[in-house]
Order: structure tokens, then sequence, then C-alpha cells
């Protein structure tokens, strides 16, 4: 049974708080736009005095098996100062990276209802060889971009 619309939206808004909180808790200026119209969930000023834009994505608990850390369907082309926080609550994982490496990472959809925008899958499944479990995992591949705090944007 899927979760309703509210509970996933709701997800995502409480996430994103939940994150913000932790870079305020770190020290990092931020500012969150009360309109969400250029995919920007929030502004921080870095102590260079710059400013970086942040989009935060989010997945749940409850997604498929398989699907713990997929990030699909984002419209998305190359912007300056841009970073994506991508995180998994089933892997207990965050990954950051700005646009420029998620366009290079991310695969672009050529065919079906989303040609045209992104997909990244941070995630992947085996089957461990003590439980004999299918298990998730997150790919060793990205593990450059896995975060622990928000350094990046200090």
């Amino acid at each position: 049974m899927s979760k309703p619309f509210r509970h996933t939206a709701g997800f995502g808004k409480r996430i994103e708080y939940y994150l913000i909180g932790l870079m305020l808790k770190e020290g990092i200026d931020v500012y969150v736009p009360l309109v969400d119209d250029n995919a920007i969930d929030a502004i921080i000023k870095k102590a260079n005095g710059s400013y970086v834009e942040v989009q935060i994505k989010a997945r749940s608990q409850d997604v498929k098996f398989g699907d713990a850390a997929l990030f699909a369907a984002i419209d998305h082309t190359e912007r300056e100062n841009y970073y994506f926080v991508f995180y998994s609550e089933r892997l207990k994982k965050t990954w950051i990276m700005s646009s420029r490496e998620f366009i290079e990472e991310s695969v672009l959809n050529k065919s079906g209802k989303n040609i045209g925008k992104r997909s990244i899958w941070f995630n992947g499944t085996k089957t461990d060889k003590i439980t004999g479990q299918k298990i998730e995992y997150a790919k060793e591949r990205y593990d450059k971009y896995i975060a622990d705090n928000f350094m990046i944007f200090h």
C-alpha cells in the first residue's frame, strides 16, 4: 500500500528542515525561501561572503525495497553555485554534489514520461553472504560525496 501524497510531501519538508537545522547547528548562515519556484530549498552565505543555492532531496524509510537512495525524474541543467543534498532515511546517509557533479554522475532519461530529466541511484542490492537475505547498500562509487557534516558550505 502506498503512502498518501500528504505523507510523502510532508516527509520531504520535514527532512529539509531537519537538514537545515543541522546546518544551523554547525554555524552555517542558512536562509529559506518562502516560495520554491526555482528548486531552491536553502540559500547559504559562506564565510567568504559568497552564496550557494541548495536543493534537498530525501527518500523515506518506507520507499520500495531497492529504492532507498534512488532520486529520479529531476529536471536540471547546470547552475553555478548550486548544490544538491541527497538524504536516504533507510541507509542513514547524506550525499552532497555540485550541479556539475550531479550532471556528470546522473543518467539523462532518453525515453518515457521523464524524457530529458535526470536520475541517480546511490544504492544497489545484494544478497548478504551470512543471512542469505537481500539487502540494500550504498554504492562505493559515490563514497566521495558522502557527507557526515556540511563543511563544504563553510
